[in-house]
């Protein structure tokens, strides 16, 4: 082999060596957790009084890969109760990424926002929080804020357990083209809009690495102590969202939990991104 082809295959695979690694076998079997967390948070949202009430903008909620609209009901039901009015995304069930649906997806958005007449909120949960953040890079000026559960954006999906399926179930050079290195860096390059990113060490299916949002404005990295499958309905991460969901527009600031508010008020960087845990 050449040197200049020996240093090239070497330096791929120091960039390989470098990724986060998935989530092993033993952390994957721990998601059975997630059914403990919908019961707690079906407990504990009964009484909404004491949560923030929403201001009647529109929620687009986004299904993570493999998931479709029935996974996202319990979340979508407790923003709609808080006064949201809140929306699937309308693809059935999440197989992965393609033009044809990034152009449904961004059509969908326009469309939210001209029956409204308001800026949309996107959610994300998964793999749906990376549609979610490049709909808001494309549509900026329609796009109220970005919410991500467990998405990985920010490095390879190799970091997950649901790389091998994806790929076996997307295959060709169109699909290829969006795990270069360069689409990669593009896809973890901040927004314009409001973004939070929520992650979770407990999280058995994607690297929690690889769901934290380098610092920028009117952007934060937000922990909490949730499975991968149970985002969209564990009480922590619900609160997060209600709480971000609530901010008058144009009015953004960074999350403060109640329980480790100083923690997240001494992690936080001069430009406002936050790297608290949540109360």
């Amino acid at each position: 082999m050449p040197a200049s082809h020996r240093d090239g295959a070497q330096a791929a695979e120091a960039k390989a060596a470098a990724r986060p690694v998935a989530p092993n076998l033993w952390a994957t079997r721990r998601e059975w957790r997630m059914a403990l967390e919908l019961v707690d948070s079906a407990i504990h949202t009964r009484d909404l009084e004491e949560w923030p009430a929403g201001d009647g903008h529109p929620v687009l909620v986004l299904p993570g890969f493999l998931a479709g609209p029935e996974s996202t009901v319990f979340l979508r039901k407790h923003l709609r109760r808080l006064g949201y009015r809140t929306h699937d995304w309308r693809q059935g069930r999440n197989l992965g990424v393609n033009a044809e649906l990034t152009a449904r997806l961004e059509d969908l958005l326009l469309e939210l926002y001209d029956r409204y007449g308001r800026t949309v909120s996107l959610v994300g949960w998964s793999a749906g929080g990376i549609y979610a953040r490049e709909m808001a890079r494309a549509l900026p000026y329609y796009t109220r804020a970005v919410i991500t559960l467990g998405s990985p954006f920010n490095g390879h999906p190799s970091s997950t357990r649901a790389w091998n399926t994806y790929r076996l179930l997307n295959r060709g050079p169109q699909h290829d083209a969006l795990f270069t290195e360069l689409a990669c860096s593009e896809r973890a390059a901040p927004l314009d809009v409001p973004t939070t990113s929520i992650y979770s060490r407990s999280d058995g299916i994607v690297a929690w690495e690889c769901c934290v949002a380098a610092p920028a404005p009117r952007t934060e990295n937000i922990e909490v102590r949730a499975t991968h499958l149970g985002y969209g309905h564990q009480l922590e991460t619900l609160r997060i969202i209600a709480d971000r969901l609530a901010q008058p527009e144009g009015e953004w600031t960074p999350y403060a939990g109640v329980a480790d508010r100083a923690d997240a008020a001494d992690s936080a960087a001069p430009d406002g991104t936050a790297h608290g845990r949540a109360g």
